[in-house]
């Protein structure tokens, strides 16, 4: 009878304390990015320019490391982004991830002054959203520019401007943001 009531005892302790349905849900963990590289090739040649920003230690601690570089100007480009975790060993490649998940994110490529260059989204989130991560950039306008690259997590695709690359409405969470220095020569 003492056995029956411990077992008892112990059987009701273990189901009173294990999982319910109000224990808290653990939420899709972040992605680590260490480093952003923006290729541009001009359209019918073999090299180009390429921006890169790291920052292995995140937020605070040391500056990140940023490299520009010149583009010609009345050139159209074939531009492509990648995101890396350069703390992994090997690299992780984050723009995967963000290609398989094409539907929960978009990159938004915001020049400093719209008249500078025109950039055009070639790739969709397979919904006919755009997602950024292949564009086409054409340059008009001699000048020191900014080029912001804004990675986000859940934008809301329908709202106004989103899909032509505004990212005023578009909601979400800010995975990463870089202001690359672009001179346009």
């Amino acid at each position: 009878m003492f056995r029956t009531l411990i077992l008892f005892f112990s059987m009701t302790i273990f189901f009173l304390t294990g999982c319910s349905p109000d224990d808290p849900v653990i939420p899709n963990e972040e992605e680590v990015i260490t480093s952003v590289k923006l290729t541009l090739i001009p359209i019918g040649a073999s090299s180009g320019a390429e921006f890169s920003y790291t920052d292995f230690d995140g937020d605070g601690g040391n500056d990140p490391v940023i490299t520009f570089d010149t583009l010609e100007e009345g050139k159209t480009y074939k531009a492509s982004l990648s995101f890396l975790n350069e703390i992994e060993d090997p690299t992780e490649n984050i723009t995967e991830e963000i290609e398989e998940e094409a539907q929960e994110h978009q990159v938004f490529l915001v020049p400093s002054d719209s008249s500078a260059m025109t950039i055009i989204y070639m790739d969709n989130d397979g919904a006919g959203y755009p997602l950024g991560i292949k564009s086409q950039f054409t340059t008009k306008k001699w000048g020191d520019y900014t080029l912001q690259v804004i990675l986000r997590h859940q934008p809301d695709k329908n709202a106004e401007g989103v899909s032509d690359g505004d990212p005023t409405n578009a909601g979400g969470e800010t995975d990463i943001e870089v202001n690359f220095s672009v001179y346009i020569r």
